[in-house]
């Protein structure tokens, strides 16, 4: 047990008590804290009575019962079109997904319903929904390696969570129970830290998290790691390559700023802007296909709004082809740390 600073109000610091916890162990943290305090808040989903796919709702069901933890037919369409009515009519959903990718089986409901109602109603109708998608590629195949938060990216009305570390991922999941608009909160399978499942690296995917109840603002980016000569804009398991390729060119006498997004709608442009301004170089890397996710949208904000800043800029991503179910062709497609230093390097003449 260590202890950990977190503010709480301006010029007041308190220090609680934390704890080594993976992003599942946090998240739990945040949604048994919310459904203890807000009879509102159920969740919904396939087997999540057990724990569901990445044991989000472990041990939930013994303590909150089955009309609180509902356990749901194969029917993604029925139980998003459930959720978002349940919303609509006061309850506060957290939808769960076994895999991120189901979710196109559902995309009516998300988009053309759930993301629209309260524009159309011109706020009448709010749709305080949440939905919690394991994201990226895992070697599971094309069928469940989509990055989610690339395809809906560009659909107005939905907010887009991204946590890469446990810290954030509790914050960010309490602010967005508590939010009121239909959230994307997307999660790596890679970086939940599930029993039985791999963690990309144990050492930077675990972290520091208070026991009390704290929020991390939906919309603010963070800097993970200061620096000088190059901005480096990561998200999910790309952030955690992207520190450990900043790492090893310190030893080369290259300073890397890391900024984690944390939020992709909306999305902090000013915490990147502010950064480049400092660095002038400015490399994005994301687990997503070459033709569209939000590495375009950020480059083209830099430029409207920082160009004379930008040195220079690149960007990392996959290649617009299906993600292959081999191991090895699997690996091939997504940046490496490798890939990563060596990119940077060239750009900043090491």
């Amino acid at each position: 047990m260590s202890t950990l600073e977190v503010a709480s109000s301006p010029g007041r610091r308190e220090r609680q008590a934390s704890r080594n916890l993976t992003i599942v162990e946090a998240m739990r943290e945040a949604m048994r804290a919310e459904m203890r305090l807000d009879e509102r808040v159920f969740l919904i989903g396939e087997d999540i009575q057990i724990g569901g796919a990445f044991l989000m709702t472990l041990g939930f069901l013994d303590e909150f019962g089955p009309k609180r933890v509902i356990n749901t037919p194969i029917s993604e369409v029925g139980f998003m079109g459930l959720a978002t009515g349940a919303a609509i009519a006061g309850l506060r959903p957290i939808v769960d997904f076994q895999y991120g990718d189901f979710l196109f089986t559902a995309a009516d409901q998300l988009i053309q319903q759930a993301s629209k109602l309260r524009y159309m109603s011109d706020g009448q109708v709010s749709v305080p929904l949440v939905v919690q998608l394991p994201t990226g590629a895992s070697g599971r195949g094309s069928q469940h390696a989509n990055s989610m938060e690339n395809f809906f990216f560009g659909v107005p009305g939905i907010k887009i969570i991204t946590p890469s570390m446990p810290y954030d991922a509790k914050g960010l999941l309490t602010s967005a129970l508590r939010d009121g608009n239909v959230i994307l909160f997307c999660v790596h399978k890679h970086l939940y830290g599930s029993k039985g499942r791999p963690l990309e690296n144990r050492e930077t995917s675990t972290g520091m998290v208070p026991e009390e109840e704290y929020l991390v603002p939906i919309g603010v980016a963070d800097v993970k790691r200061a620096g000088s000569d190059a901005t480096v804009v990561a998200n999910h398991l790309m952030l955690h390559r992207s520190l450990a390729a900043a790492e090893r060119l310190e030893a080369r006498g290259v300073s890397v700023e890391v900024v984690d997004p944390r939020t992709l709608v909306p999305f902090d442009v000013d915490t990147v802007l502010e950064s480049v301004r400092k660095t002038g170089r400015l490399l994005i890397v994301e687990e997503n296909h070459a033709r569209g996710g939000w590495g375009p949208y950020l480059i083209a904000q830099i430029a409207e709004r920082g160009l004379g800043n930008l040195d220079s800029v690149r960007r990392l991503s996959l290649p617009d082809a299906p993600v292959p179910f081999s191991p090895p062709l699997e690996a091939s497609i997504l940046p490496t740390a490798e890939l990563i230093e060596q990119t940077i390097a060239a750009m900043v003449g090491a």
